[in-house]
């Protein structure tokens, strides 16, 4: 081949991977968030093999009061909320992480009304394999079935809807709050369409005091800050980007009026940044928005839940009324037995 050829040759093969990487999920995403005014980016993105870890040392962190205060409230009320989901149920978890709460939950069922099959979903590969082999190993009568995928992605859960007998979901951590209230609505009903004759056990954070909230997104340690800005690294490494972490700053506050916690990363300076063969300008002070936190009420939330198809059952709260964890049963037309 001639020097001329392996120049096209290689030239081509850059077109097809910047291709490639525009026509990718992460791709196609942020690439339209930068375009956009104000910019934005789904938080779902903020979970590789390196931002699932992160997580899991945000909801160890002190300030972070939501993991430690829905595992305490599960803790005190599993036997209840076993009964709840019912008698050889298939538990499907959203957005699975860790899989330290489901723990709480298989531990308090009977050995005669143990769950059949577990399904966990979860957007990152990597940890979702990790931490289903640690339970397979925890519970080696129980069926895992992990799903690598995105959960607000009908197409992606075919088999889940196929699947027959006593379905439950498990949606815990308040991810909930990271959604728009078209997107809380669009996946409640969903999930009541794919629970039928089951329910749907869900995490919920609650509206309480600026300053609560400013400490658990703000730690001190700066692991929330490392989180946020671990999004621009996931961009350099997979989408040809040069994001300079350094040039970025971690910003969270709680914006009252809306009832929600804002992620932003701030710009520090003017620059340019390349990602996937396209430029954008960055003011000092310009920010990409990349996650809200929604906070409800009890009542608020059932009340969605209510308009999304769902009967709303028991909620359990802690002391301090910080959290909650809401059981929506599903109707169905032909109950199926508990």
């Amino acid at each position: 081949m001639s020097g001329t050829s392996e120049i096209k040759a290689l030239q081509e093969g850059e077109r097809e991977l910047l291709l490639a990487i525009r026509e990718s999920d992460f791709g196609r995403n942020l690439l339209a968030g930068l375009s956009r005014s104000p910019r934005s980016i789904a938080p779902k993105f903020f979970y590789d093999a390196t931002g699932s870890a992160l997580f899991d040392r945000i909801c160890e962190l002190p300030e972070y009061y939501p993991t430690r205060t829905e595992l305490d409230i599960l803790h005190s009320n599993a036997s209840q909320i076993a009964e709840q989901m019912g008698a050889h149920a298939n538990i499907i978890e959203f957005g699975a992480g860790s899989l330290e709460k489901i723990r709480v939950l298989l531990d308090a069922f009977p050995p005669d009304r143990a769950p059949d099959r577990f399904i966990p979903v979860d957007i990152s590969a990597e940890h979702l394999e990790d931490s289903a082999q640690s339970l397979r190993s925890a519970y080696p009568c129980l069926e895992v079935l992990p799903i690598a995928g995105d959960y607000m992605k009908p197409e992606q859960l075919v088999d889940i809807e196929e699947m027959g007998g006593r379905k439950v979901g498990f949606f815990s951590g308040s991810t909930i709050g990271n959604f728009t209230p078209n997107e809380t609505t669009a996946f409640l009903r969903r999930a009541q369409k794919m629970l039928a004759g089951g329910g749907l056990l869900v995490g919920v954070d609650l509206v309480k005091d600026a300053q609560t909230l400013h400490q658990a997104y703000n730690d001190s340690e700066g692991v929330t800050a490392a989180f946020n800005l671990n999004l621009l690294v996931r961009a350099n490494a997979e989408l040809q980007a040069d994001f300079d972490p350094d040039g970025f700053m971690h910003q969270a506050f709680y914006n009252e009026p809306m009832q929600r916690v804002e992620m932003h990363l701030v710009s520090l300076r003017r620059q340019t940044v390349r990602v996937a063969g396209y430029n954008f300008r960055f003011e000092e002070g310009d920010t990409i928005h990349t996650e809200n936190s929604h906070k409800f009420t009890v009542e608020g939330f059932r009340e969605i839940a209510a308009a999304a198809g769902f009967r709303p059952g028991p909620v359990w709260t802690d002391d301090a009324g910080l959290f909650s964890i809401h059981w929506l049963e599903s109707p169905s037309a032909t109950p199926v037995p508990r």
